[in-house]
């Protein structure tokens, strides 16, 4: 169910991301722009989101006809200007801060005054990125997992200026969606990415060093302690650049040398072999 005062959504980014945010409001019921660089990239976005849908169907999970409305109420766009009169903004794009300040610079000036501004950074700070609005108060994080409709996780995440009100504003949208939130603070990383990434990130040291090949590191840790999926595996389904991205914000951010990014994640970095969307990581997915 739609929380009060809030009845229309806004996503920039139609990556895997930002459609599983989009698919995810939708069903709670809100109203859904759904914005790229393009109305082509946009398209492909719901594309993408109707084959979920219809996968969703097809199993019996979703009547068909509750699937037309989720996609109904979701539009596609390529231009910002499209969000003036969204309730809220999630911003969804690469793990960038200059990308992510330009672009909340814009919605700054076309969001309408007590919209909050949302990113789903996961591990730039949140008050960075809010200094390059107006709204420092009407700005948070608001950090989805991947797979959207199937993680129960929403990291939120208040920066320095952040209001009470934007706060608990936040919490039950994300709530009303499905989601268990969990508030953390605006440090590198915030707290899943904390631990996640210098876990996958010694899994790479482990690879460097010959402790065990890519298999073996996989299955020690699947059957070891018990995780759906090793931690190459994983690192290969977020993405090595995302991986490489969050580790070097760690690094920067906490000045510590645990957090150097290991050698052999930057050359499969540099040699594009940037996991499953590029059909290769540590492992061949081609």
């Amino acid at each position: 169910m739609a929380v009060d005062g809030i009845s229309k959504l806004g996503v920039v980014g139609a990556g895997q991301m930002g459609a599983g945010i989009a698919q995810v409001a939708a069903q709670a019921g809100y109203e859904v722009v759904l914005a790229d660089v393009s109305a082509a990239a946009a398209a492909a976005g719901l594309a993408g989101i109707g084959k979920r849908l219809d996968r969703a169907v097809a199993k019996g999970r979703m009547e068909e006809a509750a699937a037309a409305e989720v996609l109904g109420r979701i539009v596609g766009s390529g231009e910002l200007g499209d969000f003036a009169d969204c309730d809220l903004v999630v911003e969804a794009v690469s793990e960038n801060l200059t990308l992510k300040q330009r672009i909340f610079q814009q919605l700054d000036g076309i969001v309408k005054p007590g919209g909050i501004l949302a990113s789903n950074t996961s591990s730039i700070s949140i008050t960075k990125i809010a200094a390059a609005t107006e709204r420092p108060e009407e700005f948070i994080g608001m950090h989805f997992m991947n797979p959207v409709p199937v993680m129960k996780l929403v990291e939120v995440i208040s920066g320095l200026q952040t209001s009470a009100a934007t706060l608990a504003t936040t919490v039950a949208v994300a709530e009303s969606m499905g989601k268990t939130c969990v508030e953390a603070r605006d440090f590198p990383g915030f707290a899943v990415n904390r631990i996640l990434m210098p876990m996958i990130n010694e899994a790479f040291y482990a690879l460097y060093e010959g402790i065990a090949d890519a298999e073996g590191i996989d299955a020690a840790m699947k059957l070891g302690t018990n995780q759906p999926m090793g931690p190459l595996t994983l690192a290969d389904f977020i993405g090595l650049d995302t991986c490489l991205a969050i580790m070097e914000v760690l690094h920067e951010g906490l000045g510590d040398g645990k957090y150097r990014p290991c050698p052999l994640l930057r050359q499969y970095v540099d040699a594009g072999l940037l996991g499953r969307k590029s059909g290769r990581g540590v492992h061949d997915y081609r």
